[in-house]
């Protein structure tokens, strides 16, 4: 079931936009307060955010913009701000689509359930989540804390792998397939000083012991 995170000061029409998700089968998240709507985002970890831009003490567009800087969600515009330059703003700032008020929810969901399985289909874009680290394979970029960190190739490989593995030892004969496409011929400390790094970059958005070492056996998340 999607999480779908809505952000919309009036309470009718949140009230009305909830019931239309849950009616088609969506989980729903929102909130009341918006100076910190980004830090609810990241903390919820939606499959799509429905985003108004005529917010009390802030603007939508702003909010797009903040939360595209950590985090790859998809955005969907839903607002009674229809001109072309606010369209355009919209997705310069990250939006993925921009739909109209006052909309129908037929085409609402259809737009929605479209734009899940584009980026549910595009293995490059689809994200791994796992213990408050989400990865945008995409960009190698990884995200936590509300913030954002690119990682090199190899360690791209490396926490993709283990992520997608979570919960179970990964061996270093495995992670040297990966990385190298044979174990043969490698430098086991090579091996060592790839996953060192990684932690490191991890540390630089507030990520520490992410990385578990099973010696003698491997590494997991």
């Amino acid at each position: 079931m999607a999480l779908i995170y809505v952000v919309e000061d009036d309470a009718s029409i949140r009230g009305e936009l909830l019931q239309v998700l849950e009616r088609n089968g969506y989980e729903t998240r929102w909130c009341e307060r918006f100076d910190t709507v980004v830090d609810e985002v990241l903390a919820a970890s939606p499959d799509l955010v429905l985003l108004d831009l005529t917010l009390p003490g802030t603007d939508g567009q702003f909010i797009c913009r903040e939360l595209r800087a950590v985090s790859s969600v998809p955005i969907m515009v839903l607002t009674s701000r229809v001109t072309e330059i606010d369209e355009v703003m919209s997705m310069n700032m990250g939006a993925d689509d921009f739909v109209p008020k006052p909309y129908s929810a037929r085409v609402l969901v259809a737009r929605i359930e479209a734009l899940l399985r584009r980026v549910a289909g595009s293995s490059e874009t689809q994200l791994l989540r796992h213990n408050g680290v989400e990865i945008d394979p995409a960009r190698s970029l990884a995200y936590a804390n509300g913030r954002q960190v690119e990682l090199t190739k190899n360690e791209m490989r490396i926490l993709t792998l283990l992520v997608s593995k979570a919960g179970t030892i990964v061996s270093r004969e495995a992670l040297m397939r990966d990385l190298w496409d044979s174990d043969a011929f490698v430098d086991d400390n090579t091996l060592t000083v790839n996953i060192n790094r990684l932690r490191g970059t991890l540390e630089k958005i507030g990520v520490k012991g992410y990385l578990t070492t099973h010696r003698g056996r491997g590494y997991s998340v």
